[in-house]
């Protein structure tokens, strides 16, 4: 029995709250969620939405909630620590998952819950913000241009400030190193592995760094290209600190380290004044074996601005029934076009 209602877990974050806001302008009416029983309500109260309080461990609690709707979208991070909690109520009770994680362990363990997800008729689809849908849907353009290939760069370069969560899933992984897709096994390499020049385009030349961003779990299920790299721009001390992390890597990923890294990590994010003036730039590359090679660039609204609006566009298609049962990715379900219905995002083939 559908309900046509959503559930907003973590509304209370930086992004959970920005998403709840964007809801009530579109006059959605989802059920909100969180484990702080203050927070929670008092966002809930401000929009005039329900709520419930529970945590992810209290499993009847968390079971009723979902009796309640039909879409999760999951909004408290770090993902790679909440994530299998939610997928696993959403399997037990068959509601839709989706979540706004960038973390390549939650693709891949989403991934490998395909055929459960398929029995119980519903679709597992992380990554549905700027993480990522205009990513996904830009290597999915490039391989519709070059059918053959076997290579796919991508590049971003956001112009805004992170949010407390980004940065502190960013901090819990910092000790980790890098992350390639090669011949269609995601491979680990040193932190800032490899560093290129990056015409984003209207004179915009930045030098990317590589980094284990989401794309090289989710570019392999939407195009099929075995060979993958995502870079990103970094100011300088920055890539310096990630070229120091090779070496320091099993210190910094330390309970001390830790400890002190996430503590002195400013909470909030960017105001409503600085989204608005934020972009983001993106730039791709598919080439083959034959000498082949196509170039595509993007431009879109700020990070967190466009991850509210891709979130909710996803969460509207899958409640009006368009959905696909088992693993998806945005791009694999819903068209490498997913991205251009989002006002300010725009493409350029070259």
């Amino acid at each position: 029995m559908t309900t046509g209602k959503f559930l907003i877990y973590g509304a209370y974050g930086y992004t959970g709250e920005l998403i709840t806001r964007f809801a009530a302008k579109r006059g959605l009416q989802p059920l909100l969620a969180g484990r702080n029983k203050d927070k929670t309500a008092e966002i809930a109260e401000r929009f005039g939405f329900e709520y419930r309080v529970f945590g992810l461990d209290e499993t009847a609690m968390l079971d009723a909630a979902l009796e309640e709707i039909d879409v999760v979208l999951h909004c408290a991070g770090p993902f790679s620590l909440t994530s299998r909690a939610m997928v696993e109520a959403c399997l037990r009770n068959k509601k839709h998952y989706t979540d706004i994680t960038g973390e390549i362990a939650v693709f891949e363990a989403c991934a490998a819950q395909d055929k459960q997800a398929c029995n119980a008729g519903v679709t597992l689809m992380p990554g549905i913000g700027f993480d990522v849908v205009p990513s996904d849907c830009l290597a999915l353009h490039l391989k519709e241009r070059l059918p053959t290939a076997t290579h796919l760069s991508l590049a971003f370069y956001g112009m805004g400030r992170l949010s407390h969560g980004t940065q502190a899933t960013m901090t819990m992984n910092v000790g980790k190193g890098g992350a390639i897709r090669r011949d269609g096994k995601i491979t680990l390499v040193p932190g800032a592995w490899q560093t290129r020049e990056i015409h984003f385009g209207n004179g915009v030349v930045k030098t990317g760094v590589t980094i284990p961003w989401g794309d090289i779990a989710t570019a392999w299920y939407s195009t099929g290209i075995p060979n993958i790299e995502v870079y990103t721009v970094v100011p300088p001390q920055n890539l310096r600190m990630l070229k120091i992390s090779r070496y320091l890597g099993w210190f910094l990923a330390t309970g001390f380290a830790q400890k002190y890294l996430q503590a002195n990590i400013p909470h909030g994010g960017p105001s409503d004044a600085e989204r608005a003036k934020g972009r983001t730039l993106m730039w791709g590359e598919a080439t083959d074996d034959e000498g082949n090679r196509v170039e595509s660039r993007q431009q879109g609204p700020e990070g967190y601005t466009l991850t509210a609006i891709a979130a909710l566009n996803i969460v509207e298609k899958i409640l009006a029934g368009n959905f696909t049962p088992g693993y998806q990715t945005p791009a694999k379900a819903y068209g490498a076009d997913l991205a251009l219905e989002i006002d300010g995002v725009a493409r350029q083939d070259l």
